[in-house]
This record gives C-alpha cells, sequence and structure tokens, in this order.
C-alpha cells in the first residue's frame, strides 16, 4: 500500500526542514511515504518506505528493512548524510512501521490485499514451432493468482522434467493478480504422461494438469484405410467394368443374324 506526501508524525517535518535542495524552474521536489506488505511466508511481513524525489528522480530513500538513509543519486548524497547524523529523524523512520504502517493494517482495503488468496488457473496448451519437427513445445499458463509467490514444474512420466524447460516473467494483471508461464520442449511418444504442477500459497494441494500426446497409430491407420479404400475403388470399378462388357457381348451374340 503506498501513500502520497503524507506526514508520518515528526518525520516528514523533520526530513523536510534538512531538505538542501530549492526547486528550480520547472522542477519540483516531493517525498513519498508507503507501506508494502508481505506474507509470502506464510506471516505477514512490513516494510516502510520514505523516497525523495526531486525533478522526477528518486535521489534518497529509507528503507526500514535496512533501517539507514540511502542516497541513490549524488544528488542525494547531502541529505541523507544530514539525516543520518540527526538521532531524532533516524528514530521517527525506524518507528514508523508501527506507527504509520502496522496502524493503517486494519483498514479495509489493506486487509483485503494482505489477506487475499486466489487460487491460479492452470492450462496446457501444445504447439510446434516447426509443423515438420517432430518436438513439441507445450506451454503451461498458471493465470490469475495471488498472492505472487508460485512455484510451476513440469514432469515427465511422473519424474521431473529438467531438460528443455524455459520460464517466463511473472506478469502484473493490474488487478492484484498473476500470471506466469512454463515452458517444456521436447519429443513426445506414444503413451508418455506429461504433467504441469503448480504449488501455491492458495491451495492445500498441488494443481496436476495432464497431456498426453496423440498417437501416430492413429494418424497412420487413416492413411490406410484411405489407401485401401481408393484400391477397393478401382477392383469394384474393374469388375463393374468386366461385367458390363460381358452384358453387352452376350447381347450382341443373342441378336446376332
Amino acid at each position: 500500500m503506498g501513500g502520497g506526501a503524507v506526514p508520518v508524525g515528526g518525520l516528514a517535518g523533520r526530513a523536510r526542514a534538512a531538505l538542501r535542495l530549492a526547486p528550480g524552474p520547472g522542477r519540483r521536489a516531493q517525498t513519498k511515504h508507503e507501506c508494502r506488505f508481505s506474507n509470502a511466508t506464510g506471516r505477514v511481513q512490513v516494510r516502510f518506505l520514505f523516497r525523495h524525489i526531486y525533478d522526477r528522480t528518486e535521489i534518497a530513500r529509507f528503507d526500514s528493512a535496512r533501517g539507514r538513509y540511502e542516497a541513490l543519486t549524488p544528488l542525494g548524497e547531502p541529505d541523507t548524510e544530514c539525516w543520518n547524523s540527526q538521532k531524532e529523524v533516524l528514530e521517527d523512520a525506524r518507528a514508523a512501521v508501527d506507527t504509520f504502517c502496522w496502524c493503517n493494517y486494519g483498514l479495509p482495503e489493506a486487509g483485503r490485499v494482505v489477506g487475499r488468496r486466489v487460487q491460479p488457473v492452470v492450462t496446457i496448451s501444445p504447439t510446434k514451432d516447426d509443423p515438420l519437427s517432430p518436438r513439441t513445445l507445450l506451454l503451461c499458463t498458471a493465470a490469475s493468482f495471488y498472492p505472487r509467490e508460485i512455484e510451476v514444474r513440469w514432469l515427465k512420466n511422473g519424474r521431473r522434467a529438467t531438460e528443455g524447460v524455459f520460464y517466463g516473467e511473472d506478469l502484473h494483471n493490474g488487478d492484484w493478480t498473476y500470471q506466469t508461464q512454463v515452458m517444456l520442449e521436447d519429443t513426445p511418444q506414444r503413451g508418455e504422461i506429461y504433467t504441469c504442477q503448480v504449488e501455491h500459497a492458495s491451495l492445500k494441494t498441488p494443481i496436476t494438469v495432464h497431456w498426453e500426446p496423440r498417437t501416430s497409430k492413429s494418424a497412420g491407420s487413416k492413411v490406410w484405410t484411405g489407401v485401401v479404400g481408393a484400391l477397393l475403388g478401382v477392383v469394384y470399378l474393374a469388375v463393374g467394368l468386366s461385367l458390363y462388357l460381358r452384358s453387352r457381348k452376350g447381347k450382341g451374340e443373342l441378336e446376332g443374324p
């Protein structure tokens, strides 16, 4: 959860009092206070960030995970040195996790986000990069899940596949959910079973989706069926023509002079 220029106790006033930068023509200085909640490990973790931005560039910040102000550009070095030298400013910043973040944790919106669990929707999409190649690309997609941390693995005949596996980036959907894709490149054989297995905090047991290759036998039987049908057609045509000629010949003999 992020906040704009929201005062955090005496932190904002003391930090601003120490600012050495004055906005020039067309430039703007601003500060932002953010609370970042995470429950990836099963326990709620909170980080407080104080960000100092000048001319659209973040030049300094305080991260409660580090406990000190840090300069991100040379322009921010004088301010961070000044803030770190003031005991009261550092104490305010370090206490903001409790005085600012945890106080707002009970808000309805924060509660919905932090305690949220959304199960992934898992699908398998087979395709071929080259229609003439025997290799097949199997794409496992895990979509619309929250929180972000997820584990997707490919199994081949019950054993984890390690070769030909490619991982895509986690994508944010813009609605507090994520999606990711993992691809497996292989040459499927008849009787083999491929499984996409997904583990996530929203699941009591992993989701497993199976895929089996289409057997070449069915394709071959179709070809042989077509060949046999064509041959039978030729035989039937030859027999019919032979019977027709014999009937014509017999009729001519009966109507002879």
